[in-house]
């Protein structure tokens, strides 16, 4: 299976906010969803669906379970067990709502600078305390600072919403780093809420382990949440899972409000568990992606050749650092205004990233080149 990005003119005719939110002369680079073809096999399902008119509310969905369960073991060796898998709407409902079985207003909650913006927004929902503490920066390279983590916990902490693998910064933490975090855990009675989303999109050369898989004590001070739909670009349908691995976890799970299940799509829903056996177009796309990652360094060598970039060990974002460039407090309104390219804002994502840029390199090599050829225009 060969997939490659849509053409621009091809891309122009969607209608979620990505295609919606710029106008028509701006290249939108931000938001993280890919510009491919979804697989044939879901376009399939939803197509039948909606041929026999299947737009009901969601109910059991025990193939998404079943196929996570078997995706998990396969590509992980994680063994999950089908009934601790619950469904929730996205992955930010599934933190928050979950958060809600351990937090109560003012607890404070332990994040990692940089870090995917909306981490904050969903402490800030249940009126909690953030506590920053900041991944050790080696060059371009993030690695879980233990230290500065511990640090954090001593103040009281009650969880830490961990984003694994790491965006923006394209990390992915190791099973060592994971195992201290986990026995920290237990020590300061933190609860850590792991949020692996990208966790599909990680390439060969690189290992991912899920915490729940690190040890026991992950087990029992660890939640995950995660989702199809960034790895087979099914955000807009709206499907996310909350996984357990121990009993008072999955207490928890069951304590839930019965809608944190009922408010998830049952597009989203079947679609995912579909997702979970499409294992050739994953593999196709992560290809795809894979090369991307290497034109991208490729281009910026060329035509940037200053900008800082470390090539991302998953997912399809690339951090980007425009210090070199000279284009004020904030690159990316200069980006927009004079080479009118949208990418994300470095200070979204932690408060000593303001001169970085997140792009999204999940696109066809043309638009990849357009993009910094527009970033090359603002420069001048």
């Amino acid at each position: 299976m060969d997939i490659e990005g849509l053409t621009l003119s091809e891309l122009r005719k969607r209608k979620s906010f990505k295609w919606r939110g710029y106008p028509e002369d701006v290249l939108p680079l931000p938001v993280a969803e890919m510009d491919f073809e979804i697989d044939p096999e879901i376009r399939a399902l939803l197509i039948q669906m909606l041929e026999i008119s299947d737009t009901g509310y969601l109910g059991p969905v025990p193939e998404l379970n079943a196929n996570f369960t078997k995706f998990a073991l396969q590509r992980w060796g994680w063994t999950v067990d089908p009934e601790q898998v619950f469904t929730a709407t996205d992955v930010g409902v599934g933190m928050v709502e979950f958060g809600r079985t351990v937090l109560n207003p003012g607890d404070k909650v332990v994040y990692n600078t940089p870090v995917y913006q909306n981490i904050l927004n969903w402490i800030n929902e249940l009126k909690c305390q953030p506590v920053d503490a900041p991944l050790h920066k080696d060059g371009l390279h993030y690695t879980l600072d233990l230290d500065v983590v511990e640090d954090a916990y001593k103040k009281g902490v009650k969880a830490h919403f961990l984003c694994n693998p790491q965006n923006p910064v394209g990390t992915v933490f190791s099973k060592e780093e994971l195992s201290k975090l986990a026995q920290l855990a237990k020590k300061y009675g933190v609860m850590i809420f792991s949020d692996e989303i990208h966790a599909p999109l990680v390439y060969e050369a690189t290992t991912f382990t899920p915490f729940l898989a690190v040890s026991d004590t992950a087990r029992e001070v660890g939640v995950c949440v995660t989702a199809a739909s960034k790895s087979w670009n099914l955000a807009g349908l709206k499907c996310a899972m909350i996984v357990t691995q121990h009993e008072d976890q999955k207490a928890r799970a069951l304590s839930m409000p019965e809608a944190v299940h009922y408010r998830a799509s049952l597009f989203g829903a079947l679609a995912a568990a579909q997702a979970f056996l499409s294992i050739d177009w994953l593999d196709s796309a992560l290809k795809t992606l894979d090369r991307n990652r290497k034109f991208l360094a490729e281009e910026l060598a060329k035509k940037l050749p200053t900008v800082g970039y470390r090539i991302p060990d998953c997912s399809y974002l690339a951090w980007l650092d425009l210090e070199s460039l000279n284009l004020g407090e904030n690159p990316s309104e200069v980006l927009l205004e004079k080479g009118r390219v949208a990418l994300n804002s470095g200070i979204q994502f932690g408060p000593n990233s303001g001169q970085f840029v997140r792009f999204n390199f999940g696109t066809s090599r043309e638009i990849i080149s357009e993009g910094i050829d527009r970033i090359v225009n603002a420069t001048k």
